[in-house]
């Protein structure tokens, strides 16, 4: 009688159970961003040479109705004008509107996949 050998069972690689959020904020932490759309941000942290920090909540200000072009405009006159007396300045993005604004995007692109 033959020996049937028994084939080696494959190992079932283990997926990360992570939230939509926890998805984007490991693919942000990740990347360089040169450039973000306004209608992504949560808010802007101005650091003046002097140690005092200016916040801008910008999801507060679109939220109350203010137009992003017209928002954009003016926060970038106003860095533009302090710019000697800038540190640097922080971004923060909103996870919950990036995600809302390149999911359907993503999707597309993955769908026939």
């Amino acid at each position: 009688m033959a020996e049937q050998k028994q084939q080696p069972k494959r190992r079932r690689s283990k997926r990360l159970k992570l939230s939509k959020k926890e998805q984007w904020e490991t693919i942000l932490s990740g990347t360089t961003k040169d450039e973000v759309p306004i209608q992504v941000l949560d808010s802007i942290s101005v650091n003046l040479k002097d140690g005092t920090s200016v916040n801008i909540y910008v999801r507060d200000l679109l939220r109350d109705g203010e137009d992003p072009q017209t928002l954009e405009v003016e926060i970038q006159r106003r860095l533009d004008e302090m710019d000697d007396i800038i540190q640097d300045v922080d971004f923060y993005i909103s996870v919950p509107a990036l995600s809302k604004t390149v999911q359907p995007v993503t999707d597309e692109i993955l769908k026939d996949l």
